[in-house]
């Protein structure tokens, strides 16, 4: 037996399987989630030694072991919001992040309200998505539509204009009879009086 069937020289290196795009959106912002959560629960966890603090006079946070992550968000809630995270263009991932992180870093919320604070992101994002795709639609219908109206005004305008034809009598069909046609500029179409 060689020593090349054990260190697999001879094989082209496998390449790593290609994900979806939309799995590595999902994974991408509940890491984020679950990041700010931990977050989140360690500057409570200070916010909190600080008020004991003030309120004792005595620092026992050097006793204190913490466990590694207390809160965590139910499953049913997850499962929802993977199931939003699902709606994300992956060009969006990046603004949903930055967003999520300014609110975090302006409302500074409870571990428990990051959650909402991540729902409403990603509910916001999805509506600017849903009406950038409207507009698009919009503007699909409405080159389209131009451009078989452009077709059609091009064929109404070959056809001759004759407003004057008619059976119905008029004053002003026996005012003209006595006048003079005037010559019209070139750029203006000519009325004549086909009788």
């Amino acid at each position: 037996m060689s020593l090349a069937s054990w260190f697999r020289w001879n094989e082209p290196p496998s390449r790593i399987s290609q994900r979806n795009p939309a799995e590595m959106v999902v994974e991408t912002l509940m890491m984020e989630l679950s990041w700010q959560l931990k977050q989140a629960e360690k500057q409570q966890r200070e916010r909190e030694n600080e008020y004991r603090k003030i309120k004792t006079g005595v620092d026992y946070g050097w006793l204190v072991s913490y466990p590694k992550q207390s809160y965590d968000i139910s499953p049913g809630e997850r499962l929802q919001l993977e199931d939003m995270c699902t709606k994300i263009h992956p060009s969006y991932c990046g603004p949903v992040i930055l967003r999520f992180r300014q609110l975090i870093a302006e409302y500074e919320p409870e571990v428990q309200e990051v959650s909402r604070l991540f729902r409403s992101v990603l509910q916001e994002v999805a509506e600017k998505i849903k009406e950038e795709e409207e507009a698009k639609k919009l503007a699909r219908q409405w080159n389209t539509k131009n451009k078989t109206s452009l077709s059609l005004t091009t064929f109404k305008s070959r056809s001759r204009i004759s407003p004057f034809i008619s059976d119905i009598k008029t004053i002003s069909e026996d005012v003209e009879r006595g006048t003079q046609p005037t010559r019209r500029v070139w750029s203006m179409p000519e009325f004549r009086n086909a009788k």
